[in-house]
Order: C-alpha cells, then sequence, then structure tokens
C-alpha cells in the first residue's frame, strides 16, 4: 500500500505577519560557524581548524507563543471548564485518538471577510459534497484566508466559525476541527464592529466558547487546504506535549492511501 501525505502545516519563520503585531515567533539562527564558541566550552583547548572544514553545529533559537504557527487548541484555551462544568482539558491532556481520524474539508473560500458560518452554511456544504458527518471524523474549513499567508491582510481574512455553527458539528460527535486563518472565530476586526454597535460580549469568540458546552479542540492556522478533497484522506496532527497548556504546536498532514 502506497501513502502520500499532504504538508497541511505552515512554517514558523521570522519577519511574516502571522500573527498581530507583538505576538510573531522570533528565531535566532546559529551557524556551523558561529557556533564553535559553544562548541569550545565542552571541550577545552579544541581548536576551530581542528573540526572538519571548521564547522560546529546548527542550532536555533527560538521564541514562541504555543499558538504561534500551526497548532492544536486544548479546550482550556476557551474556557476553565468544559462539557457544562467539569475541568477543562489541558493539551498534554487531550485524547489522542481525536488527532487522527478521518476528515472531511468544507470549502468556504466563497464567504465574505468577517462572516459568521451558521448551521445553514454547514449544511449546504455537506449537500453539497455528499457528505454525512461522523463521529469523532476531523473537520477542517478551508476559508479565503490561506491564500492571504504572508501579508498583513492575513489576520483580517476569512470567515469565522460562530456559536451555532460550531455546536452543530459537535453535536454530531465532531471533536476536533481546524482552520487556514488566524482564528477558528471571524477576525476580531469584524467582532469588534459588531460589539461596538450591539455591546453583546457573547458575539466575542463565539466559536471557541462552544467548548463550554461540548468539549472540544481546534486546529488554527493550517496551510495547503486547496490542495485537499472533500473527503477520503485522514489527518494526523498529534500536540506537542507542554505540561498545563492551552496549546501545541502539530506538524499537522493530511494522509491518504
Amino acid at each position: 500500500m502506497t501513502l502520500r501525505i499532504v504538508d497541511i502545516s505552515m512554517a514558523l519563520e521570522n519577519d511574516v505577519p502571522s500573527d498581530p503585531p507583538g505576538l510573531e515567533p522570533r528565531i535566532t539562527y546559529i551557524d556551523h560557524h558561529v557556533s564553535y564558541a559553544e562548541i569550545a566550552t565542552f571541550f577545552p583547548g579544541l581548536q576551530k581548524e581542528d573540526l572538519p572544514d571548521g564547522e560546529a553545529w546548527a542550532v536555533e533559537q527560538v521564541s514562541l507563543n504555543t499558538h504561534n504557527g500551526t497548532h492544536l487548541d486544548a479546550p482550556y484555551h476557551f474556557a476553565s471548564t468544559m462539557d457544562g462544568g467539569k475541568r477543562a482539558l489541558t493539551i498534554d491532556e487531550v485524547d489522542l485518538h481525536w488527532c487522527f481520524k478521518p476528515a472531511v474539508k468544507l470549502d468556504f473560500r466563497h464567504l465574505p471577510d468577517g462572516h459568521i458560518v451558521k448551521p445553514s452554511d454547514v449544511e449546504a456544504e455537506l449537500d453539497r459534497i455528499g457528505h454525512q458527518l461522523r463521529p469523532l471524523e476531523i473537520v477542517l474549513v478551508n476559508t479565503r484566508a490561506g491564500s492571504a499567508y504572508g501579508t498583513t491582510e492575513y489576520t483580517r481574512a476569512g470567515c469565522g466559525m460562530g456559536y451555532e455553527a460550531t455546536m452543530y458539528l459537535l453535536e454530531r460527535g465532531v471533536r476536533l476541527t481546524g482552520t487556514d486563518a488566524w482564528s477558528w472565530d471571524a477576525p476580531f476586526a469584524y467582532t469588534a464592529q459588531r460589539y461596538a454597535q450591539t455591546k453583546d460580549a457573547s458575539l466575542i469568540w463565539e466559536g471557541h466558547k462552544a467548548g463550554r458546552d461540548i468539549g472540544y479542540c481546534h486546529l488554527e492556522k493550517l496551510h495547503n487546504l486547496e490542495a485537499l478533497p472533500a473527503s477520503g484522506f485522514t489527518v494526523a496532527c498529534f500536540p506537542v506535549k507542554i505540561r498545563g497548556a492551552s496549546a501545541g504546536w502539530t506538524r499537522a498532514v493530511a494522509i491518504f492511501q
């Protein structure tokens, strides 16, 4: 059996506006020559010319938020409780069986930036692709945000999943979802406009907050979703195990037989 693996993760890199200002990753690259001073501290008397080609090692110093790059959010990120009052799971407690399952892709690239996806949008897309949701299936949402990656527009691009649309998935047994946008919810710029008009705080992060009622995880900042079919693939997205954390980075991939 031959497997095809499609990378659906974005790279961690400097100087790409993948996060709001002040929240970006910072990577310091130490090459084979600069690192000589470091390796010499382990081996007194070592001269640079003693090393093959005068090279030591390459290493990187990385400063990250747990929500930089492609990552998996734990229920604890959304609220301190889940499932109607139980303590919310942190990323090291998430059921890894959720992270390796058959998946389906909902294509919402045609929806305008800031649109709040409703159950009717989900149902219409499922009808279009002829798919019926199954428990524990992973649901990926392809928004317009993927095409804006690498530009300052990225964090403001794409639609967002509303509370009712998220609950539509969770009530059918879905426990892990994903988006190529910066957030599962609509971009904050649009939510801020709605809040300014209504002063209704329930509009803020409404898709995330569905986790208070039914605990779930979601992937954010996926990439290359347009390369995937609507169904017929498996997603693997095991998170880095960080004790008590709200999220963990993942090299998410789609796997085809």
